[in-house]
This record gives structure tokens, sequence and C-alpha cells, in this order.
């Protein structure tokens, strides 16, 4: 990938277009592939190193053109649950979709999500958890958003093998998906629903 991405490099084409008609555009390719089960986690895990790979040779052009991402997320695990395979594949597929994504890792409090998401200045706080026993953990980074008066600010997100709907309804979070490429999308859309809401369109009809 990095040999492809240099090449492309050298032969004149825009960083921008390489990156969203070449990386992005791939892994939405891989993604649609996922939610239809014609790939597996495997091949995301793969896909999405490799267009890491390439993104990285893009980064330092990209920021030189002032080029921004479509929006910013914060991800983790919660506190008392240490898995992270399903939130490492939903960061994957968001940095495929042309997301900046700030990553806590695991067993990750409340406050440490609220931290980064004033300090990062992210729209969508996104919520892992793979145990019964922490799912409950979510509705505290809920609630702990309230209280820190930037629920108007950001989208929660929130996902996971025991999580469902009814208890996304249950907890006020915004959204819940049944997986990673889901996930991106939804986070896409949401980025471009804010950002509609701040630069609406003055043309009219």
């Amino acid at each position: 990938m990095t040999q492809l991405v240099r090449q492309a490099i050298d032969e004149g084409y825009d960083a921008d277009q390489i990156l969203n008609e070449g990386l992005l555009a791939g892994m939405s390719v891989i993604g649609e592939k996922f939610k239809k089960n014609e790939v597996y986690v495997p091949e995301v895990l793969i896909s999405a190193r490799a267009m890491n790979a390439g993104a990285s040779l893009l980064k330092p052009l990209l920021e030189a053109s002032g080029a921004k991402a479509f929006g910013k997320v914060v991800i983790g695990t919660v506190k008392g649950d240490l898995h992270d395979i399903g939130k490492n594949l939903v960061h994957m597929m968001m940095e495929g979709k042309g997301l900046e994504v700030v990553d806590l890792g695991v067993d990750v409090p409340a406050e440490k999500f609220i931290e980064a998401a004033v300090s990062e200045g992210t729209q969508i706080i996104a919520l892992s958890a793979l145990l019964t026993t922490t799912m409950n953990e979510m509705k505290n980074v809920v609630d702990a958003v309230v209280e820190a008066g930037i629920r108007d600010k950001v989208v929660i997100m929130i996902g996971g093998a025991p999580v469902t709907e009814a208890f996304c309804q249950s907890i006020g979070a915004d959204s819940y998906t049944p997986d990673c490429a889901t996930a991106a999308d939804e986070a896409i859309r949401f980025c471009q629903k804010l950002l509609a809401s701040k630069f609406p369109s003055t043309n009219s009809s």
C-alpha cells in the first residue's frame, strides 16, 4: 500500500484525491462487504492497517494543505471492561471514513471521556462494552456528559455484544449500532448533520 501511495504522490496526484478516491473509497467497499458478511474481521483489520500505512505518508501533505478531518470522535471501552477488539474495529472503520479518532483505550472512567471531549473538541463520544456487568457504566458517562453541560454539543454512540437499541434509549444515548461499519456510517451522518446546523445554507430554493 505504501508503495502505491508513494507512486501516486510521485506522479503528482493531490493528497486529497489519493485519500478520498483511493484509501477512503477502498475502506468504504470493505465496510459494505463486512455488513453483508462477504468479508470478516481479519480482512477488515488487514485493510485498515494498509490504509493507515498509506495515510501516514499523506498526513504531512494534508496538514500542509490545511485539509481537515470530517469530524472528531473520542472512543473507549467503559470502566471495568478490558475488551478492545470491537472498539478497535470501530476505530479503524471511523478513520477509514475520514474521521479523526481519539482512542482512550479500555477501562475508561466517565470523567476521562468528558475531559477528552472538551479538550479535543470532539463531536462524538463512542462507548464500547462487552460485558453485561459494565453496560451500566455507559449510563454513568451519559449522566456525566449532562452534568458537565456539554450534552447539546456531543453525540453519544454506544455498541457492544450485549447492547441493544432499547438499552440505548433507556440511558439517553443517541445511537446504537450493531457493527463497526454501521457505526462509522452513523458517525459520519452525525458529523455532517452537526456541520449543517452550524453552517446552514443561505441559498433559497
